[in-house]
């Protein structure tokens, strides 16, 4: 039996129980009753809220009103707005050919804001983009929400592609969740979570950068309250869908 490379992060003071009560979060939110009957509505919303809080954490802010109105034509918003579309025809690819999905996510997110020959291609980190991509193929034994806070981190920090890099991080963070099915329906805006808490966000990012053991702790447990945040996210809107129909 192959061992886990990322197991001895779990004993990280403070890491376990930071992903158990996310998982509890996750749970308790998915069994809202408007999923019942409304799950594609709050799926599509929960789409539309994590590609503007995405935008908004690449420092591109625009009131979600708009976007949904669609009067908002910047770039790198509507780069988000195809990545949120297309993450679920991707999912089944991701574990297959990560580093091609990172392309196409790219190309998603920056067509309009890069020039068209940078779309889909590496500027830097080509050796440690090649270790993440042999750690997410095939790989059944890493528990999901760890995987995902991984992929995640060594992405936003590395930013290995030109221009809104940190949309194609919470996208590849997203598609693990969602294809490891910790969160299968993809109704977990953890975007939204990362926007809620943003100084935390950027901070502990920059600790995970270090490579100290409380630097790489931070992040997990930020991502940890992420995901628990948006698991929260799934309740008000469902909420929301609910309540006219409750008038």
């Amino acid at each position: 039996m192959t061992t886990d490379p990322l197991a001895p992060l779990l004993a990280l003071p403070g890491v376990s129980d930071a992903f158990a009560e996310a998982r509890e979060r996750v749970d308790a939110a998915l069994r809202h009753r408007a999923l019942r009957r409304h799950g594609g509505q709050v799926a599509a919303e929960v789409g539309l809220r994590a590609a503007v809080a995405s935008a908004a954490l690449d420092e591109h802010r625009y009131d979600l009103s708009e976007v949904r109105a669609g009067t908002v034509t910047d770039p790198v918003v509507q780069g988000a707005l195809r990545v949120s579309e297309a993450l679920g025809g991707l999912v089944d690819l991701w574990p297959r050919a990560p580093r091609q999905v990172l392309a196409r996510l790219h190309m998603l997110a920056a067509r309009g804001s890069v020039a068209e020959p940078a779309l889909g291609r590496l500027t830097s980190g080509a050796e440690r983009i090649d270790a993440l991509a042999g750690l997410v193929a095939g790989n059944e034994r890493t528990p999901p929400l760890l995987l995902a806070a991984i992929v995640h981190a060594e992405l936003i920090t590395l930013r290995p592609f030109a221009g809104p890099a940190g949309v194609v991080a919470r996208a590849a963070a997203r598609l693990t969740l969602v294809s490891r099915g910790f969160d299968a329906r993809g109704l977990v805006g953890v975007e939204e979570g990362h926007l809620a808490r943003e100084p935390e966000y950027v901070g502990s990012a920059g600790a995970y950068a270090t490579g100290t053991p409380d630097g790489v702790r931070s992040w997990l447990k930020h991502y940890a309250a992420a995901v628990a945040e948006g698991a929260d996210g799934i309740i008000r809107i469902g909420d929301e869908v609910l309540s006219p129909a409750a008038g």
